[in-house]
């Protein structure tokens, strides 16, 4: 008896639903209700595959984000003080005699243009051969094949102990044709 009273309201109730459920709209048109259960989600479980898999996907956008930015301020500081330097070894230049006290410390090689993607590069090869540390300011001129000056490049090494090798760039902002002349114009030891 006890069973029976319990499965009342119960079934009442189910019943009530599902009436309610399986009646339209009074002029007829579909409410949008229906007996079937829906299989749309309106959340995502977090622990599904997919919610793991978009979590991960915003976490990488993030991290390159953040990298992104390390790097661009990476490359300001790295550019700053290449500006610096350049900027030193252009004053110690302009206090050379002459050529300058160095010029034998300094050798030239040409990269190949293959090589460069285009770009006329050149390695200056800087040996501190006093037996103290020293600094080198290098200036690289590039003239064309009728010995015009085309363009100068000012690079250089920093702190270079005794007997120590630097081996800085000296990039032409100039097209790779026609064929450039690369030499050492200045060389100051200080």
């Amino acid at each position: 008896m006890r069973a029976r009273k319990a499965i009342g309201p119960v079934a009442g109730a189910l019943a009530g639903v599902l009436a309610l459920t399986a009646c339209g709209s009074e002029s007829g048109e579909d409410t949008g209700a229906s007996a079937r259960p829906s299989a749309t989600r309106t959340s995502v479980d977090p622990s599904s595959p997919a919610s793991k898999k978009e979590e991960l996907k915003a976490s990488a956008s993030e991290a390159a984000k953040s990298a992104s930015a390390r790097a661009s301020e990476l490359e300001a500081s790295v550019s700053a003080d290449v500006e610096r330097n350049r900027q030193e070894f252009t004053k110690q230049l302009k206090k050379a005699d002459g050529q300058g006290n160095a010029v034998r410390d300094v050798e030239l090689t040409g990269k190949r243009i293959a090589d460069t993607k285009g770009v006329r590069a050149v390695v200056v090869h800087i040996t501190n051969t006093t037996d103290k540390t020293a600094s080198y300011a290098v200036q690289v001129d590039f003239t064309d094949p009728d010995g015009k000056l085309v363009e100068s490049k000012v690079v250089g090494a920093k702190d270079l102990k005794a007997g120590g090798r630097a081996q800085p760039l000296a990039i032409s902002t100039k097209p790779p044709e026609p064929h450039l002349k690369a030499s050492v114009a200045k060389a100051q030891r200080y």
